[in-house]
């Protein structure tokens, strides 16, 4: 992998770990369900009109946007908005990589290593030591939630395995249609109307500003921006290579939380997100056997 591509995930890795703080900041103002649906339709519409058709199944298409896009970020919102601090979500956020082996394994019948299983046994264990924690001050709730999203988002992989889109953008793009219908129509009944418009015929104050502006760092950098980088990268240099960049995101996004917000994880936190980072790396790693040795003189 060249240095310039060594720099851009570590790029990518600090735009989607700050996009956590923008989240937090969208969420001052928007009702969280709300904020989901809003984020996705302001992609959705330029994806509709500009960007072609991905070529895939349409089942596919539903899938990913269902379990990444509704699913994943209508759980996430709805932690943080109860609760769960935001350096922290970016971390237990990584469990949909364990989630995604293991539903692999069970829908595609794919084959789980030793050296997978003994990474999310690590990755579990600091999951549960987290919950532990958070269980002691009565923020169980998110914690669960935050799980939820990362399950969807690795119900979401498996639909993005089966569909092996050839332009993986365009199929990310159009994933944002799926999600601003069933989300405006939750956020409706969860949240209703009234807080809807409230949100909206409040944007000139200073928390609406600063929402707006969290709100177009979530589409334009966090989305646009990271993602493009990202799927540029992954098609220039083997997933292997790629992917394990992604675990600097939590500790962006911890230490962002930390500098901004305030937010002073415990030892047991810090702990067993050593873990956990630790577990989600061996899980995502690939050995290959070393070739038996001939017997010839070199």
């Amino acid at each position: 992998m060249p240095a310039r591509d060594r720099l851009l995930a570590v790029l990518v890795a600090v735009l989607w770990g700050l996009n956590f703080l923008a989240i937090h900041a969208t969420l001052g103002q928007f009702p969280p369900v709300f904020a989901g649906a809003l984020r996705f339709a302001v992609i959705a519409v330029p994806t509709i009109l500009f960007v072609p058709w991905p070529k895939v199944k349409v089942r596919y298409l539903l899938g990913y946007g269902l379990g990444f896009g509704t699913g994943q970020f209508a759980f996430l919102f709805i932690a943080m908005d109860t609760g769960m601090p935001t350096g922290l979500a970016s971390l237990v956020l990584q469990a949909s990589a364990p989630f995604t082996v293991l539903l692999g394994a069970v829908f595609l019948r794919e084959r789980v290593t030793p050296h997978q299983l003994a990474g999310i046994a690590l990755a579990v264990a600091g999951m549960v030591a987290i919950a532990w924690q958070q269980s002691g001050h009565a923020a169980l709730l998110p914690m669960v939630l935050t799980l939820l999203g990362a399950l969807s988002w690795a119900f979401g992989n498996l639909s993005t395995r089966r569909a092996e889109p050839d332009n993986p953008l365009h199929f990310t793009l159009w994933m944002s249609v799926v999600p601003p219908l069933p989300m405006f129509a939750l956020s409706l009944v969860m949240e209703g109307p009234a807080a809807q418009w409230h949100s909206l015929a409040t944007l000139g104050t200073p928390a609406g500003l600063t929402a707006l502006g969290g709100l177009t760092y979530v589409v334009l950098i966090g989305t646009v921006v990271g993602s493009g980088l990202w799927t540029t990268l992954m098609r220039r240099n083997p997933a292997g290579v790629v992917s394990p960049f992604s675990l600097l995101v939590p500790v962006v996004g911890l230490s962002a939380s930390f500098v901004f917000l305030g937010e002073r994880p415990t030892a047991l936190e810090i702990g067993a997100a050593a873990v956990v980072i630790a577990g989600v790396l061996l899980g995502s790693l690939r050995f290959t056997r070393k070739p038996e040795p001939e017997l010839v003189a070199v």
